[in-house]
């Protein structure tokens, strides 16, 4: 599965970490800060979608309701080229935990109707920011039509958690994104990629690697340059699906055993 982190921060405010060594003081506007995070939907969007596009494969892109209204043409073009445009906050501070279960189930529906007013079609699944969930967001999730939950750090495979709203298919995140090198060598990225792909290809049950990369720093060119690699190794080998979520969540509810 291949994910895009697309994500964006409130107007001033920038991420809590950058590739900068030197932190500015508090209540000081980090005007790098807020420019690094903006390539993402300027420039690192289109490079990924370029390069997927080259290898013709399809990703699930996590993207911030307010990255869909700021950068409206890049969703299109990722929707109409086959990528899944999932759920991920409205923005990247938006937490669920921070939430009134009334809020946080309106934010749901909130981000839905964004995504679903640019592509025309309503988000089937959903990444909170921090990969961190509440204990009702499964349940709101599946109330609002949603097949899949992507917080999930306890297992391998894919599994259904029952909702009283329905059921929803826990995915699992990655342990190893693109940002874990951000002050080392982008190299380290394809090392640990490889290695964890080749050992899972030669595993005799079904197994699942999450490629995840954030917008604005693994559509950057060193980091880029690697998913190029690791794309190309990944397709070399037999047996091997380049699935979107929606498209494993789907294969998952139609299993009568479950997987494994």
């Amino acid at each position: 599965m291949i994910t895009v982190m697309y994500e964006t921060w409130p107007d001033g405010m920038a991420p809590p970490y950058s590739p900068m060594a030197s932190a500015l003081r508090d209540g000081v506007i980090d005007r790098q800060g807020i420019s690094w995070a903006e390539y993402g939907g300027k420039t690192g969007i289109w490079r990924l979608k370029r390069l997927f596009d080259a290898h013709g494969v399809k990703g699930t892109v996590a993207a911030n309701a307010q990255a869909v209204e700021r950068y409206p043409d890049s969703i299109r073009a990722l929707h109409d080229a086959g990528h899944e445009i999932a759920g991920h906050s409205y923005t990247q501070n938006m937490f669920m935990p921070y939430l009134a279960p009334d809020a946080e189930q309106a934010l749901i529906k909130d981000c839905s109707d964004i995504i679903a007013a640019a592509t025309g079609e309503r988000p089937s699944g959903w990444a909170s920011p921090r990969m961190t969930p509440t204990e009702h967001t499964a349940g709101f999730l599946a109330e609002a039509g949603m097949v899949w939950h992507g917080d999930y750090n306890d297992t391998d495979l894919p599994y259904v958690v029952n909702t009283s709203a329905g059921p929803i298919v826990a995915l699992q995140h990655s342990d190893f994104t693109d940002n874990r090198v951000m002050r080392g060598a982008p190299r380290d990225f394809w090392d640990v990629y490889r290695d964890t792909f080749d050992f899972l290809i030669a595993s005799d049950r079904p197994e699942i690697l999450n490629l995840t990369v954030h917008a604005h720093f693994g559509g950057r060119p060193p980091m880029a340059a690697v998913v190029d690699r690791i794309l190309r190794h990944m397709r070399a080998a037999d047996g091997v699906w380049f699935a979107r979520h929606d498209e494993v969540a789907r294969w998952v509810l139609e299993q009568p055993h479950g997987v494994g």
